[in-house]
């Protein structure tokens, strides 16, 4: 999938539930010994790495309804249990979890948060 948007766009981007976007790092082209490797060789490698740009909410929480306790007021707005990824951080995760998209030429990827493997937080970075 490709999207032509203007360059403030990707901010505008919202993802939903569990979903996290990032934008992959280059794939190693050539071994520890210095053997290049074919492109459908790098295709196929299982995990992949790359920084998150945007999180999602959450998993939502349903509701909790007490029909004892009928004078506290009602939330009608959705509560999320929060995301472990942070936008920064280094993952890596399952390549084949994930859909690829293109925003402005630039390729991003949509995985849910159980097929990342390892975030790398650094907070100095941030600072």
């Amino acid at each position: 999938m490709s999207l032509e948007l203007d360059a403030d766009a990707l901010r505008k981007v919202i993802l939903v539930g569990d979903r996290i976007l990032i934008k992959p790092l280059a794939p190693a082209e050539k071994t520890g010994s210095g053997l290049f490797l074919p492109p459908g060789v790098v295709e196929q490698e299982p995990m992949n790495s790359g920084y998150v740009v945007k999180v999602g909410p959450g998993y939502p929480i349903p509701a909790l309804m007490d029909p004892e306790e009928s004078w506290k007021p009602r939330h009608q707005e959705v509560q999320y249990l929060p995301l472990q990824p942070r936008e920064g951080d280094l993952a890596v995760y399952l390549h084949k979890s994930g859909w690829e998209v293109e925003f402005n030429k630039e390729k991003y990827a949509i995985v849910p948060q159980n097929a990342i493997l390892m975030l790398v937080r650094d907070d100095e970075l941030l600072d």
